[in-house]
């Protein structure tokens, strides 16, 4: 059944991106329980199952029901695009442990058994405990789990939205919004995804918060109690090529033309990206990577152009061409 969600003039006017470790954290916890969710991400599922499985997880999977609602106070709303870890499990610690205990109750009911289970009660009769110890095990999971690759989800995440916003300027909201994700679609005011459940929501003039996300795909995802700005979380653009290493995707006779640095890069740049977001994603120092990228613009193979403030890279037509082995 669809989500529905009604524009009104406001609405148009406070729609932003945002990036979520927390929520990325959250999703990674998630995974590791959910087969249909691990297709793309079999190189991290090995690299951390050590790691995994000396976290107790738990309490927090309790309240991750498959249908029905996790506690909004675990998943505090979306900073912006430079939000950070810290900041985020920060508010979590804040939590009022009345809201917590409210949340909880009605997370549990979702899970047939969740509220009677010795977890579930305990968590019920001490509030106050569950928000220290279940942000201590998110904090404990983001160190184990994402933290190490952050570097690399980081970059991924940023160039969905700087591809999307180039798009938002090229096309406006309502040429992108059924760009996101072939599951929406926009007609007359109205953003339709087709996901889990009937909901209809007037935005009111909040707008809506448009998060990508590598760990919660294949699924889209909303939230909208308060204190949650209304969001769409949707599968990131380029996930598929998350966890390939540099030396995947480069090939041989492009590195014997340009050197192997610079053909990494050029190789790398299928979608628009930053300095900093290619030098994470190769494991290159920004320094030699800006080198890299000026000798190839110099070159003819690349062109540079601002937004705000970063300057992204893409490739020119002899650039696509000479990645693709089409010279």
């Amino acid at each position: 059944m669809p989500l529905r969600l009604h524009f009104g003039e406001e609405d148009l006017l406070h729609c932003r991106f945002a990036l979520s470790p927390l929520w990325e954290t959250h999703e990674a916890v998630r995974t590791l329980r959910r087969p249909e969710r691990q297709g793309y991400h079999s190189p991290w599922l090995r690299r951390t199952r050590a790691a995994a499985v000396c976290l107790d997880l738990e309490s927090l999977w309790l309240l991750m029901p498959r249908h029905g609602n996790s506690p909004d106070w675990l998943m505090p709303p979306a900073i912006g695009p430079a939000a950070t870890f810290e900041a985020e499990i920060g508010a979590v610690r804040a939590t009022d442990p009345r809201v917590a205990r409210t949340e909880m109750a009605r997370s549990l009911a979702d899970t047939p058994g969740a509220a009677d289970s010795e977890r579930g009660r305990a968590m019920l009769a001490d509030p106050a405990r569950a928000v220290r110890e279940l942000s201590d095990t998110l904090e404990a999971a983001w160190h184990a789990l994402v933290e190490p690759d952050w570097p690399r989800l980081r970059a991924l995440l940023e160039a969905d939205v700087l591809f999307h916003s180039r798009r938002l300027a090229e096309v406006g909201l309502r040429g992108l919004l059924p760009e996101l994700d072939r599951r929406f679609a926009w007609e007359s005011g109205t953003l339709t995804v087709d996901a889990n459940g009937e909901h209809v929501r007037e935005l009111g003039g909040q707008g809506l918060v448009l998060m990508p996300s590598a760990f919660s795909w294949p699924d889209v995802v909303s939230g909208f109690d308060p204190p949650w700005q209304p969001t769409v979380v949707y599968p990131a653009r380029g996930i598929g090529g998350l966890w390939a290493e540099p030396s995947d995707h480069t090939p041989e006779a492009l590195v014997r033309v340009l050197g192997r640095g610079r053909a990494a890069v050029l190789a790398s740049l299928g979608e628009p990206a930053t300095t900093t977001s290619l030098a994470h994603r190769l494991g290159l120092a920004p320094s030699s990577v800006s080198a890299h990228l000026s000798a190839l613009r110099d070159a003819g193979l690349l062109v540079s152009r601002r937004y705000g403030h970063q300057v992204l890279y893409e490739r020119t037509p002899l650039g696509i061409a000479l990645a693709s082995g089409g010279i």
